[in-house]
Parts: C-alpha cells; structure tokens; sequence
C-alpha cells in the first residue's frame, strides 16, 4: 500500500467523523518538515510501519476534535510561527485582516497601542513586527494566555508589555489605537461552533454575555478615558453583530466615524471608529 493509499482509508474515516480530510496530511507535513514537492513525491512510495503509526497517531487526535494546529503547536500569522494550545484561541485569517486594516490606516511612527484580549499576542505581535517603533501594550484576563503570548514574544524577538487586566480595569495611561478580537460568540449560537473549536479552544476567549456583546459594551463605556483626542478603536466582530456593535459605539462616541468593514467573504468583520 502507497501512502497516498493510506492517506486515503485515514481521510475516509475523518470525513465520516465530521472533519477536514486535508487536516491529516496537514498536520503530517508539518510534523515532518516536508516541502510541498517532497510530501508529493512520498506519496507514492510504500507506506512505512513508522509512518503507519504517526498517521494513526495524528488521526485519533483530529477524530477527538484537536485542531491541527494544537497538534502541531504553531499557528502562522502575517509571516509569524506563534506557539499555540489550549490556553488561547488559534488566529484566525480574519484577524489578520483586522491587523492589515490598522497598519494601511495608520502609518505614523510612535504611536501607543492597547491590545485588548491578546490571546496568542497575534495582533500585537504582528503589529509591532510591522511597527517596531510603536509603544504595544497587550492586555487579557487569563494570566495562562499571557505566558504563552510573553513566549511568543520572547521566540519572535520583539519587545511589548503585557497586562493581566479584565478589560481597562488594570489599564493606565491614553493610547492611539485600541485594538481587540474579544470573546463575542452568544451561547444562542453555539451550534455555529465547530466541534473542534468547541472541543478544545477556551470558552473564555469565545463566549461572551449579553448575546455576545458583553466585552463590547466595556469597551464602547470605557474607551473614551483611555484614547487620546485623535484615538482610534478597531474590532473585530460577528458576522451578525455589525450594527449592534455600531450602536454602542455611536452612544459613547457621537461626534466620531464609525465604519462597519466586511472580510474577505463579504461578511461583517470588523468596525472602525476615528474621529473621520
């Protein structure tokens, strides 16, 4: 039997399962440091008892509902590997269009930054990988997510300040730009979720009262005191939840702009707000 031939009985079984078939050779390729051109010319060899068994191995875990990326233990962001498990939520591609946004919006230098619900540090990372002289300050609730994001720090070789905070509450000083992809999924909607996401990334960092607008609300009362006079916030947001974040923000900051932005698909993803 080829490994493409295995591959195949495995991805069978995924599919079967409710899973991503690709997630297999995925994981494997990863695992194994293999090119794009070399993963294909092993598929047509004999498959090996060794490659048998890591196979197996990587297959029980996708079949429990482990993100590929939890096995692997890196997610890539804007040209960064950041570490991942199950302390924080693995970065999404949306979120690295929220980053995009940001950086096209604002290319001045020097600029303070507070990174709301860091997580993995993904946006405050990739900012200041992109801005390296802007002052990032990166804040969570979960003491946990902020170890994991201080060694992503530390492997990326890039210098910001992390805050154990549940929103501004440990917060001082004004900044530029606020920035968050906070928790925003209502348990009326949990049947959206997948299971592997379900399964294994922290509820925390995914659900939020309120129908998913608690965090938003925080933000939208409290920003104000945090912003300097030409501040700017940007979130990332439901695909549904457009207009009610636009909303909150509109009673705290009357005189602003406030866009709502789609994502690649089409969708609410994210909303903007400057004074115009």
């Amino acid at each position: 039997m080829t490994l493409a031939q295995y591959l195949a009985e495995l991805e069978q079984e995924l599919v079967a399962a409710g899973e991503e078939a690709e997630s297999l050779s995925f994981v494997y390729r990863a695992l194994n440091k293999l090119s794009f051109t070399d993963f294909v010319l092993k598929l047509r060899t004999e498959v090996s008892q060794e490659d048998r068994k890591q196979l197996k191995a990587i297959q029980e875990q996708l079949l429990a509902h482990k993100p590929a990326q939890y096995i692997i233990g890196s997610s890539d962001f804007l040209g960064l590997s950041l570490k991942v498990d199950e302390r924080v939520l693995i970065p999404r591609p949306e979120t690295e269009e929220l980053v995009e946004l940001i950086l096209s919006e604002n290319p001045e230098s020097s600029l303070s930054v507070l990174d709301i619900g860091t997580g993995s540090g993904a946006i405050a990372l990739a900012l200041a990988n992109s801005r390296p002289d802007w002052k990032i300050t990166a804040s969570d609730l979960s003491n946990d997510a902020l170890a994991l994001a201080a060694e992503n720090a530390q492997f990326c070789n890039l210098s910001l300040t992390f805050v154990q905070s549940d929103c501004f509450e440990a917060i001082s000083g004004s900044f530029d730009i606020i920035v968050s992809n906070p928790p925003y999924i209502s348990e009326a909607d949990k049947d959206e979720v997948g299971l592997n996401v379900l399964t294994s990334e922290p509820h925390m960092a995914l659900f939020a009262e309120e129908d998913g607008y608690a965090v938003y609300r925080k933000i939208a009362g409290q920003a104000e005191d945090y912003l300097t006079e030409k501040g700017k916030i940007y979130l990332e947001i439901g695909y549904k939840q457009g207009d009610g974040v636009a909303e909150l923000l509109k009673q705290s900051f009357p005189h602003k702009r406030i866009r709502i932005l789609k994502d690649q698909f089409g969708k609410d993803r994210m909303v903007a707000v400057n004074n115009g």
